[in-house]
């Protein structure tokens, strides 16, 4: 790991998360941005966001972002909001509001 970046408490469920995260793990940093550019997913523009935050953690660190690539990535989920909804004969149904910590390390190309 050369460098991380990380984000918690996204208001988007992990399950969805993980099906893009799918698409660039182990990519090259400039593939993984096209990748999530291109892509017509609600978690991409997290994903980018999260993404771009590393890259520029990199560049701190002094590495050029060519010679970086997705080591890790991982979705964790968070505390989930519980809520009701008003339903029929007087009762009340759940409503799960799912969060999701994201991780993203990348390291150097062998």
């Amino acid at each position: 790991m050369i460098v991380k970046a990380e984000t918690k408490y996204i208001r988007i469920s992990p399950t969805k998360v993980r099906q893009v995260m799918d698409l660039i793990r182990d990519k090259d940093v400039l593939e993984a941005q096209a990748v999530l550019d291109n892509l017509n997913k609600r978690p991409c523009e997290y994903l980018i966001k999260i993404l771009r935050s590393a890259v520029a953690n990199a560049k701190l660190k002094g590495f050029n972002p060519e010679q970086l690539y997705v080591s890790k990535i991982i979705c964790n989920v968070g505390p989930v909001w519980k809520r009701f909804k008003a339903a029929a004969f007087g009762r009340a149904t759940p409503i799960k509001r799912r969060t999701a910590h994201i991780r993203i390390e990348l390291d150097i190309k062998n």
